[in-house]
């Protein structure tokens, strides 16, 4: 797959990725509006990421990592492939049922693991909501997992679009709910939110998902696979032998995000407790995370969901070189993103979330902004590692990868309670951010390592030498704007929306100029083919 192909394959993708996370930024800020960004948003973002850690690390991560190779594989069957994805479906279907049954029973002790000090004496109504909210919640493990198996089987038939665009339909959902909330009471809070708001909002989220997934069964149906509930399991043997490694490392993972969340929140309690009234927990880190992973999502998963296919069957052939190349080309592609998007969080973060976090103080959007500052750190090794785990899934070896995310993990937990026990509690979940990017770091080179037993030595210098030019050319179209920013003070200072939104065009225009002549100064190639696939694009829509 050429670069022209590749750009081909996952520019619809990146399109709606574009439009999903725009419209997920919107139902964030709504959320933040709604809420706030202390304690009352964290019994709300603990119950509303509950369903995904549970569906990550019982089911989703194993079936993002063997359904695509697997399927692929199943082509070749007598009957196309379909009894397999039948059984497939219908299996873990009955185990995502079985989990939610399980989840919803036990769902205060689900809010005691992670967010333990809710249960600190004279935060009682604080657990009540959390618990609620996870109740209402809960239900979005079966259509997550509906969602993953449907959008699996768009992907191996080659349709990569309908994954991207269907979570637009979710955000729209949940945007609503929220809008809704926001008109009829302008703000909510841990003492007057009452039983009904709490349903109505838990609810409505959960909705999202129930959409995002059915939508996408008359795509399933084009595709050429015929689903039909089919119980028992034969063939899946493989399937479950690779899932074992997969879930052991998506536990790992998860275990790891156990501690990020029980640290913030215990910050939070503690903040609160000593009278600190600007959001310092959880829903900070989050509200960071989902800004820092903008750059990631739009163009490392959308180069990615177009890549795995392919490298699947170069694997099956044992093309071992071309599988490297692709490697290395997917990797050099997306850090024409990262790299940039990393630096500008970096410098200009507070300004960023000052801008952007409407419907909260600007010390609470500002805090935002140091902690998305501290995440920008890991953005680029992130990616690269991400990319680097899909050539283990395309050799079909969910075992060695395991040990990357144990070490990453070992860090990233080893660092949380150090900051935990050293930092002040306001500053905690900024350190979280440093702990994130410090693990990924160390990580990238564990996961390069542990990957040559499968393609050879991996030639880091044919992307470090790239990477290391769009730094350079970030830095010279960045670093101009980040002192006219500290020479003004903009980041700090208590001007209007209007102000600080110009301000931030500013900053980010001239920068983004800046950095593109630089880039194309210091002759990083793959700059001009983003140039010519966004004007082949362009081309082909005037002609329509």
């Amino acid at each position: 797959m050429k670069n022209n192909e590749l750009f081909r394959a996952s520019g619809i993708m990146a399109i709606g990725t574009i439009l999903s996370r725009i419209t997920g930024f919107i139902r964030a800020l709504l959320a933040v509006a709604v809420l706030g960004t202390a304690l009352l948003a964290d019994t709300f973002n603990v119950a509303n990421t509950m369903p995904n850690i549970l569906y990550n690390l019982l089911v989703g991560g194993a079936l993002t990592a063997i359904f695509v190779p697997q399927l692929v594989r199943s082509f070749s069957d007598d009957d196309g492939g379909h009894g397999f994805a039948s059984r497939l479906v219908t299996t873990i279907s009955l185990i995502l049922l079985g989990l939610v049954a399980v989840g919803v029973l036990f769902a205060p002790a689900l809010v005691r693991l992670y967010a333990p000090e809710f249960s600190t004496a004279g935060f009682e109504t604080e657990q009540q909501i959390a618990v609620a909210f996870t109740r209402y919640c809960l239900p979005q493990i079966f259509f997550l997992g509906l969602f993953t198996m449907l959008g699996q089987v768009a992907n191996a038939r080659g349709s990569f679009a309908p994954l991207m665009w269907a979570p637009i339909a979710n955000n729209l959902v949940v945007i609503v709910v929220f809008a809704a909330m926001l008109i009829a009471e302008r703000s909510l809070a841990i003492g007057t939110i009452t039983d009904l708001q709490v349903q109505l909002l838990g609810w409505g989220t959960t909705l999202g998902v129930v959409v995002q997934a059915l939508i996408l069964i008359p795509v399933v149906k084009r595709s050429g696979i015929h689903l039909r509930p089919m119980f028992g399991v034969q063939g899946l043997g493989k399937s479950f032998g690779l899932a074992g490694w997969t879930l052991v490392y998506v536990l790992i993972s998860q275990l790891g995000y156990l501690v990020t969340v029980n640290v913030a929140t215990s910050a939070a309690v503690r903040s609160a407790q000593a009278g600190v009234t600007t959001g310092v927990g959880f829903t900070p880190f989050t509200s960071a995370y989902y800004i820092m992973l903008l750059p990631y999502s739009i163009v490392t998963i959308s180069i990615v969901t177009a890549l795995l296919p392919h490298l699947s069957k170069l694997a099956i052939e044992h093309n071992v070189d071309e599988v490297r190349k692709q490697l290395i080309r997917a990797i050099r592609m997306v850090g024409v993103v990262t790299v940039p998007s990393a630096v500008a969080l970096l410098f200009f973060g507070p300004l960023m979330t000052q801008t952007l976090y409407l419907g909260i103080s600007l010390e609470d959007a500002r805090y935002i902004g140091f902690v998305l500052s501290a995440l920008s750190l890991g953005l680029v090794a992130f990616s690269i590692n991400l990319i680097l785990i899909r050539g283990f899934n395309a050799f079909e070896d969910t075992k060695t990868q395991v040990i990357s995310i144990l070490i990453i993990n070992i860090i990233s937990v080893a660092l949380s309670y150090l900051f935990l026990a050293t930092l002040e509690s306001d500053w905690v979940t900024v350190g979280l951010g440093v702990a994130f990017s410090v693990s990924y770091i160390v990580g990238l080179f564990i996961t390069i390592s542990l990957l040559k037993k499968h393609i050879g030595r991996l030639q880091v210098a044919e992307f470090a030498f790239q990477h290391g030019r769009l730094l350079v050319a970030s830095l010279i179209g960045m670093v101009p704007f980040l002192i006219i920013s500290i020479i003004f003070n903009w980041s700090y200072d208590d001007a209007s929306l209007i102000l600080r939104a110009a301000r931030l065009a500013l900053l980010l225009g001239g920068s983004g100029l800046g950095y593109l002549f630089a880039a194309k100064a210091l002759k990083v190639s793959e700059i001009a083919g983003l140039k010519g696939f966004a004007t082949s694009v362009l081309r082909r829509r005037r002609k329509k």
